[in-house]
């Protein structure tokens, strides 16, 4: 190549080069202004956003100051419940225990009275009953005994009525 054309290149080359840095030079510029225009804003916005870190921080502490009263009354009110459960707890093993004492001695009680009827309807058999059964029987023997006896030899006529009707 020649000179000449190596110059026209290199010029042209150049010259691009410029405009690169020509149109770099804009937007650095563009940059430059809105980054101004942001900070502006930002400016303007600080204070209301530093108001509200401030109103949000005392929120906060305020906040964690009630949770930590309300966690301190809810563990109060946990205990409370625990042991009142456990009184709960204690009463209702203590009655049980009773009742079941109280059902025992009732079932003793019970199973003593139905052995002493038993043996006072065995008595009462024994010693009057059967007594009376016998003195009963006796007083039937005794009886037909008499009427035999006071009757004679002679049967009355319904009883020889009665015998010959059996052998007929």
């Amino acid at each position: 190549m020649d000179e000449h054309a190596l110059l026209v290149v290199m010029s042209v080359f150049v010259f691009v080069a410029a405009l690169a840095l020509i149109i770099q030079a804009g937007f650095l510029f563009g940059i430059y202004k809105a980054t101004r225009a942001m900070q502006d804003n930002v400016t303007r916005v600080l204070p209301k956003v530093e108001s509200l870190v401030s109103s949000s921080q005392t929120v906060v502490e305020d906040g964690r100051i009630r949770v930590a009263e309300l966690t301190a009354k809810v563990h109060t009110l946990l205990d409370t419940t625990n042991r009142q459960m456990q009184t709960v707890d204690g009463f209702l093993t203590d009655a049980a225990a009773r009742g079941r004492g109280q059902m025992d001695r009732a079932e003793m009680f019970l199973d003593d009275a139905m052995g002493r009827a038993q043996d006072t309807v065995q008595l009462v058999h024994g010693t009057v009953i059967t007594p009376i059964r016998q003195i009963n029987g006796l007083a039937t023997g005794v009886k037909a005994a008499l009427q035999f006896f006071l009757r004679g030899n002679r049967p009355s006529p319904d009883r020889a009525t009665v015998d010959e009707e059996m052998f007929i």
